[in-house]
């Protein structure tokens, strides 16, 4: 009988039709503008050529000692071998309540008002899932870190971009948004000290954000992630610290930049009580928490000596200052980032109508090093790349004297880029 045969054709026919379907999360999301570019650098590498990657804003140092050693103290104890505790182990919550008492002044109940998170980009994420119905507008600013905008998008909502730079235009923008989104705005993402741009924020500022949003019934995500790197002797405030922030604003920090703990994956969200418990709810259908000794030891690096972190933050103002030095005797002005671990570069003049994408590729290809294109964090980031000081300061000097030979000779280099370009099309 011909049937049976006649079905299985149509199943294989219909398995491949599903097979070949985008999903419709992943439809909404564009191809990752980075992996060209680290796709060129893995080829580099393979091939022997030496790369100085200031690409990924990943700390190249050590954890500090004191917490390894708590963190193999825990592990020893079999009873912290167990399930955690999804929003974070009582003496953690307490330890970040305590910091944000001691740094800002902000008196937090950790049992309500802090949850800790698997890395701040982890919280932002299942908050953005908490939150958002499909068609839900959020503000975000562009060029801006890609989960504060991703997050959103990838559970439906749709984005307003916002300018980047605390001031006067951003709540320009801010009050247009408001008076013509439909529908209404849901939350506002706001990120100081700035991935990629390193702008930072103050008071006042924060201020006529809250005051804002208050009237408006928006909420407010804050990003602090790089509170504690700075380089002026002003140190970043927190949104909290504004009378009333509470009613509407989250904060989310990490201790990845902080202390060196990128991979440990401990970060927090404190503030704003419907929205804390709302990530919980999320969260405790998720996970278990980080592993209890991560924990013990994260809340060992808020509550110990604080040296390390004062360490941290010359590194990665020493590297800065040979960067921008050595950029600007090469022709290359960058100005000096006021805080966070990059510098936001403007592409140079003679190579602008490149974009950052192909800048990018040619800093790769002629000099040797490697950063990230402005594109990866919005299309208004295009005329820009962002330089991680993530290599010592020997390297930094070798990239310097890579990008002056490779700028001194631009015209060339530009020739050979369009002869390329041509005979690729």
């Amino acid at each position: 009988m011909p049937f049976p045969f006649v079905c299985k054709a149509v199943d294989v026919i219909l398995d491949s039709a599903m097979i070949d379907q985008e999903f419709h999360r992943i439809k909404r999301l564009p191809p990752y503008v980075f992996a060209e570019v680290n796709a060129m650098k893995a080829r580099a590498r393979a091939a022997g050529e030496d790369i100085i990657d200031f690409g990924m804003g990943n700390p190249d140092q050590p954890t500090p000692a004191h917490i390894v050693d708590k963190l193999c103290e825990a592990a020893r104890n079999p009873r912290a071998h167990r399930y955690s505790v999804s929003k974070g182990i009582t003496g953690l919550r307490r330890a970040q309540a305590a910091y944000y008492e001691r740094r800002f002044g902000v008196q937090l109940d950790p049992e309500t008002e802090v949850i800790a998170t698997l890395g701040s980009k982890e919280g932002l994420a299942n908050l953005a899932s908490a939150i958002t119905s499909p068609g839900d507008v959020i503000l975000s600013p562009n060029p801006s870190y890609p989960i504060h905008a991703f997050g959103f998008i990838i559970v439906g909502g749709s984005i307003r971009s916002l300018p980047a730079e605390p001031g006067p235009e951003f709540l320009a923008a801010l009050d247009r948004a408001v008076r013509h989104s439909v529908p209404k705005p849901v939350a506002l993402v706001i990120n100081y000290p700035s991935n990629p741009t390193a702008y930072v924020a103050d008071l006042d500022f924060y201020g006529q954000v809250v005051d804002f949003c208050r009237h408006h019934g928006i909420w407010i995500l804050s990003d602090i992630a790089y509170s504690e790197i700075f380089f002026d002797g002003n140190p970043p405030p927190s949104i909290l610290q504004i009378p009333g922030a509470r009613d509407v604003a989250i904060e989310f920090t990490s201790m990845s930049k902080t202390y060196n703990m990128p991979g440990w994956r401990i970060g927090f969200a404190c503030g704003n009580r419907k929205l804390v418990s709302a990530l919980a709810r999320v969260k405790s259908y998720l996970d278990y928490g980080a592993f209890t000794p991560v924990q013990v030891a994260a809340a060992a690096a808020l509550n110990g000596p604080q040296d390390c972190v004062d360490e941290i933050r010359q590194l990665y103002k020493e590297r800065r200052d040979v960067l921008i030095e050595g950029l600007h005797g090469a022709g290359w002005k960058v100005p000096a980032p006021p805080a966070t671990m990059f510098c936001w570069a403007p592409i140079p003049p003679a190579f602008a109508h490149l974009g950052s994408v192909e800048f990018s590729k040619l800093l790769l290809t002629e000099a040797k090093v490697a950063v990230a294109p402005g594109l990866g964090f919005g299309e208004h980031g295009d005329g820009h790349v962002r330089i991680g000081l993530v290599e010592n300061k020997h390297r930094v000097r070798q990239a310097v004297r890579n990008i002056k030979m490779f700028l001194s000779n631009y015209d060339k280099v530009l020739e050979d880029s369009e002869k390329k370009r041509a005979s690729a099309t």
